[in-house]
């Protein structure tokens, strides 16, 4: 590695390093040192960030690495985005477009979790699906040498960039533009797989190319809600383990370059009625493992914001791919009413998670396990009393 990437920015790492550390998402030595010798700006020279601009559009502004102020704002510990959908983005002044983002430099202590829960082992060959910017593929070149970390990516352009930035710190991982879902195009044998995309199910080819023994960290999207898994490859290719304490979520996993498949839903149920209901929209969107819960609950349901369109109120609606819906408002004299459309028993599944929820003491995501069957089934239970839910093949 040159000296010169990282002598600039130097004391913002050592700071990103000690945050992180107090945080608790570093946790171990050889990944604080990893981190202290990865410069996150020779990766992340561009990205946007989003305002609004002086017409009242919301939009992503470009920042650019130019001098020390922008340096040290790529040193904090959030997500920057670095690209946007060419199919929806649209300029509307100089530096600032509309649109969705496609790729990312994840939150940095996301990341350190992450490599953490991985717990690599000095000789453990690493695929890593996402190769983003080459940021997460540098901290695992620090940690095990550039020739155990095998990386791909959807987007070529991508790869070829992280490429670069990785040869101009002096690190040559092997990697490979590809569907990440189908692993590494080789088929190598792995002792780990880390995603940085969310799978709705983990693919088959993560656990054929994973080493029995081995180890997956998958970001499984379940509708409403997912989280971050670790899973053990067992004998007869069933993986097995938990969701992981480190939460965070990620883009979904792309079989397109450009775009994300738009998913087909049936018009909405005309409205059937209303019911007294005592789960908030608060509720839904205060406690993360309750959301997690209700996935297990409704798997293949959605959570959307509802704007009503005679008032502009919002609400927070639950549906289900065949038209059926059920919401509670956000603010309002009416936060404990449901109005559903369709069958309504949406709604009585809510109730049901609330309850069962907090009669168990309101358990945390990491007292959930998940595992995966070698027909691609999936399932995932209370730890401490074994309640179980099947929540088939997404």
């Amino acid at each position: 590695m040159t000296e010169s990437a990282i002598d600039t920015a130097r004391p913002y790492v050592a700071a990103l390093v000690d945050e992180l550390t107090t945080a608790g998402a570093i946790r171990t030595p050889a990944w604080a040192e990893a981190f202290a010798a990865v410069p996150r700006h020779t990766f992340v020279p561009r990205w946007y960030e989003q305002e609004t601009n002086d017409r009242g559009i919301t939009v992503w502004r470009l920042q650019h690495v130019l001098h020390e102020e922008r340096i040290s704002r790529v040193y904090r510990d959030t997500t920057l985005v670095t690209a946007l959908d060419p199919d929806t983005a649209e300029r509307v002044d100089k530096d600032a477009w509309t649109g969705i983002p496609t790729s990312s430099s994840t939150l940095p202590s996301l990341m350190a979790g992450m490599l953490e829960d991985l717990a690599v082992e000095d000789g453990n060959r690493v695929l890593e699906v996402g190769t983003g910017t080459g940021y997460n593929a540098a901290l695992l070149c620090a940690r095990l040498g550039e020739q155990f970390v095998y990386s791909v990516d959807i987007d070529t352009n991508l790869v070829d960039a992280a490429q670069r930035r990785l040869s101009s710190i002096g690190y040559e991982p092997q990697l490979a533009p590809a569907d990440g879902r189908k692993g590494y195009p080789t088929g190598d044998q792995f002792d780990r797989v880390i995603a940085t995309c969310s799978v709705p199910s983990i693919p088959a080819p993560w656990v054929e190319q994973t080493r029995l023994g081995g180890a997956i960290v998958a970001d499984v999207a379940l509708g409403i809600e997912g989280g971050l898994v670790r899973l053990t490859l067992y004998a007869g290719q069933r993986a097995q383990g938990r969701f992981t304490a480190t939460s965070g979520r990620f883009m979904a996993a792309r079989g397109d370059t450009r775009t994300y498949p738009q998913r087909e839903r049936a018009p909405y149920a005309p409205e059937a009625g209303t019911r007294p209901t005592k789960v908030t929209a608060a509720d839904i969107r205060g406690y993360y493992p309750f959301r997690l819960l209700l996935a297990f609950h409704l798997p293949g349901a959605e959570l959307v914001y509802h704007s009503d369109e005679a008032t502009g109120a919002m609400s927070v609606q639950l549906q289900h791919s065949d038209g059926s819906w059920a919401r509670v408002p956000m603010t309002g004299e009416r936060v404990n009413t449901v109005t559903y459309g369709g069958a309504s028993e949406i709604w009585e599944q809510v109730d049901a998670a609330w309850k069962w929820w907090n009669d168990a003491g309101r358990p945390a995501q990491d007292q959930f396990g998940y595992a995966r069957e070698p027909d691609g089934h999936a399932s995932v239970w209370h730890i401490p009393d074994g309640r179980r839910w099947n929540i088939g093949a997404q």
